[in-house]
């Protein structure tokens, strides 16, 4: 397929200075229980501030304040709650005279009296005092249950309960309450489960931050242990659309705004065990922001039997989080497969390859030769051959950026030999500078998505471009990224941080999962996931996403260029995301440490703020083992 040759054209201004972020906008996922009981536990993973900040009765206000002021530290938030009229009850009533900014949601069902009683102590607890709960009774055999309910319920006249007739599920159980409530937010409390003292007023503080459009919040969580200690915390990313339909990550603390889940239909019949991920993934199909509360607000409680103990434990429930996600894909227009990995604790998603979108391979070289499992190769060439035979895209142009004139003439006239190649050789004279020619390259691209790949890699997974570009065709993606591999097998890349885990010191680096077996079980390396920041080695975008984001970088030649540019287009608030099955093989040393400039440090810091003190977003602060 010919060979042209293309002279250089100026490159694109660098890249603009960025803005501020906050919480995620949105522009555009159980667990089981007998018959019910309980809200649906995250069995596909690893799982579990509307209105003004209330001031009710001695001390509320200060308790939002503190919980604000405590909350900012942690992500950037700065609330400003206002006063709300306190909150009168009237005289042998549970009704209350001004709407509460919580309804909290339990459906009960012959549940222990001492656990229901801690449940309730947890609740009563609460630092913020803004609240109302609706403990409906699914017909419990127990007899003892709906007594027990009634004294609680007569003791604070906050604590509502609604008796069903016949035991309908956790689905009919749950929208009871939801028709019942009179809060501005619902917060999905099980009948066993206990909340920190402080969760509803975290809560209330973040929602002060943004009342008129935040309609979904989440929290942290950990587990209550056999033992009553807790444990197991699991300390969950911002929010991440993709990896929410391969594990249902957000669980606990769940807090929604009441008329978005009336306006999505409620929770629906015959999601049983995966209703919650049913619901959120409907919700957050329409929510206009959604924030992540970096905090340990709801402890779960591990009961034998249990999802909180195993995942499978209840098998309708897996399949019913699958059929939730599967609807997503439909109501979206995705073309996809979702199914159960039971190995790995997560849903695998398989989107139809993407054949037909016109697109750019750009590849900057200088013919360099090396050897990759004990044979002599030149990268270039290999790379180029790798993946022309492991995809069957239609239309595809490779823009290989050459050094000129220390290029191997040899080496351009294999490039031209290869059968199948669309190619155009593009020379460039200048000192090396990879972002100005990752820029050049750009400017002679005819496709309308663009990929980035080093000259030293080599296709590995079937597919490879059709897969790596088919989750661009949903609007607020911004740049796809492949699973890198060490010619050892172990991963050079799966994502790149770019902030502090657990409280260490922040970094700009793949060390999160570098190094690791390809194998390795963790959950985050087998699923699509969004993440801070992809490596320039390979990653694919719209043309139109790379111009408006300003392109590379031109002064940081070397290091960072591709960070820079992927948190340009978050900036623009597109998401990131890091695909586990499309894989290449990238033959950089394991070993290999680059030198990092003091310069090129300084301009990220002061163009997208302190990495050595700022929270990672996106990775989950849990260490695979």
């Amino acid at each position: 397929m010919g060979v042209r040759l293309r002279r250089e054209r100026p490159a694109p201004a660098a890249g603009r200075r960025p803005a501020g972020g906050a919480a995620a906008r949105c522009t555009g996922a159980p667990r089981p229980r007998h018959r019910h009981h309980g809200r649906a536990r995250d069995v596909a993973g690893a799982s579990r501030h509307g209105a003004d900040a209330a001031s009710q009765g001695s001390g509320q206000g200060d308790a939002v304040a503190e919980e604000r002021d405590r909350h900012a530290g942690l992500d950037e938030l700065a609330p400003r709650p206002q006063a709300r009229p306190p909150l009168r009850a009237a005289s042998g009533s549970v009704s209350l005279v001004t709407s509460p900014l919580f309804t909290i949601v339990t459906p009960v069902y012959d549940t222990p009296l001492d656990v229901l009683a801690e449940t309730v102590d947890s609740v009563r607890a609460q630092r913020f005092r803004e609240w109302e709960w609706i403990l409906v009774d699914d017909r419990s055999p127990d007899p003892a249950i709906v007594p027990a309910l009634e004294r609680h319920s007569a003791a604070d006249d906050r604590i509502r309960v609604i008796r069903r007739d016949a035991n309908g599920g956790i689905v009919a159980a749950s929208n009871d309450a939801v028709a019942a409530a009179t809060g501005t937010f619902i917060a999905l409390l099980d009948h066993d489960d206990l909340l920190t003292p402080d969760a509803l007023a975290v809560m209330a503080a973040a929602i002060a931050q943004n009342p008129d459009d935040v309609d979904y919040l989440y929290s942290d969580e950990d587990k209550v242990l056999p033992d009553g200690a807790f444990g197991h915390a699991f300390l969950k990313p911002d929010w991440s659309p993709e990896r929410f339909r391969h594990q249902m990550y957000t669980s606990h603390l769940s807090v929604l705004r009441t008329s978005l889940v009336r306006e999505v239909g409620g929770f629906r019949a015959g999601f049983d065990g995966s209703q919650d991920w049913d619901l959120v993934l409907r919700v957050t199909e329409r929510a206009r922001r959604i924030h992540h509360v970096p905090r340990v607000l709801y402890h779960w409680r591990m009961i034998a039997g249990s999802t909180s103990m195993d995942a499978g434990a209840k098998p309708y429930a897996l399949e019913a989080g699958a059929r939730a996600v599967a609807g997503q894909f439909e109501r979206l227009g995705i073309d996809a497969t979702i199914q159960h990995r039971p190995d790995l604790g997560v849903y695998e998603v398989t989107r139809a390859p993407d054949l037909t979108t016109s697109t750019s391979i750009i590849i900057p070289t200088r013919g360099t030769a090396g050897r990759a499992w004990g044979s002599l190769r030149t990268y270039v060439v290999d790379a180029v051959r790798s993946v022309r035979e492991r995809t069957a895209h239609v239309d595809l142009e490779f823009v290989v950026v050459y050094d000129d004139p220390s290029t191997p003439q040899h080496v351009l006239d294999e490039l031209s030999a290869l059968p199948g190649v669309d190619l155009v050789l593009v020379p460039f004279d200048k000192p090396f500078n990879f972002s100005e020619k990752c820029n050049v390259g750009a400017l002679h691209a005819r496709g309308d998505v663009l990929i980035f790949l080093n000259d030293d890699v080599e296709a590995a997974s079937d597919e490879v471009i059709g897969q790596l570009i088919a989750p661009l065709s949903e609007p607020d993606v911004g740049i796809t990224g492949a699973k890198l591999l060490f010619e050892n097998g172990r991963i050079q890349h799966a994502g790149v941080e770019y902030g502090s885990l657990n409280s260490a010191k922040g970094s700009i680096r793949h060390s999160m999962y570098r190094a690791l077996p390809s194998a390795a079980k963790g959950p985050d390396l087998h699923m699509n996931r969004e993440t801070s920041a992809l490596t320039g080695a390979c990653i694919a975008m719209r043309a139109d996403v790379f111009h408006d984001a300003g392109g590379f970088t031109e002064q940081l030649p070397i290091n960072f260029n591709d960070i820079d540019l992927c948190l340009k287009v978050r900036r623009n608030g597109l998401r990131l995301v890091w695909l586990c099955r499309t894989v290449l093989w990238h033959f950089e040393s394991i070993s290999r440490s680059t030198t990092v400039h003091k310069y090129e440090v300084e301009l990220m810091v002061k163009r997208w703020g302190p990495y050595a003190s700022r929270r990672e977003k996106f990775f989950t602060r849990n260490r695979l083992a």
